[in-house]
């Protein structure tokens, strides 16, 4: 009984580890275009000022302002690709399921810390500025390789 208790621990820490690893690589990973900037450009996304300002002086109280804009863009950019996968076989990657699953974690993570680990809270909106420019540039990959064909 104990040892499938502690299998079981160790196989769900192992499986959290992997997930976050995996996120992280995603995100580190780089296009030869970056279609983010456009895009948010033409739907007014507020995600690329967020990248460009220090965060390290943010307020708790401009945090929360920064993550409710984010939040706005996470769900415009969701729809859209969401909208578009028909357009790509298969709809959404597995990677964008795994970073809209990681956008959805860091949010809680931001809302469970913002009050008492504001550099925790930084990070967390870093990761979700991350994970929505990543979203972005896949949503103009997919924009120009429909208007190509």
């Amino acid at each position: 009984m104990l040892a499938s208790i502690l299998i079981m621990a160790v196989s769900a820490a192992l499986l959290v580890y992997w997930f976050r690893y995996t996120c992280l690589l995603i995100l580190r990973t780089r296009t030869a275009k970056d279609y983010a900037a456009d895009l948010a450009a033409i739907n007014g996304l507020t995600f690329p000022g967020v990248q460009e300002t220090a965060l390290g002086a943010a307020s708790a109280d401009e945090l929360s302002v920064i993550e409710r804009s984010l939040d706005r863009d996470y769900r415009l950019l969701t729809y859209l690709l969401k909208q578009t996968s028909d357009l790509h076989v298969g709809g959404l990657t597995i990677e964008q399921r795994m970073l809209i699953l990681d956008y959805r974690l860091m949010r809680l993570l931001f809302t469970l810390t913002q009050g008492m680990a504001i550099s925790r809270a930084r990070a967390a909106v870093m990761e979700m500025t991350d994970v929505l420019s990543h979203l972005a540039n896949a949503m103009g990959e997919r924009v120009q390789a429909t208007s190509r064909g």
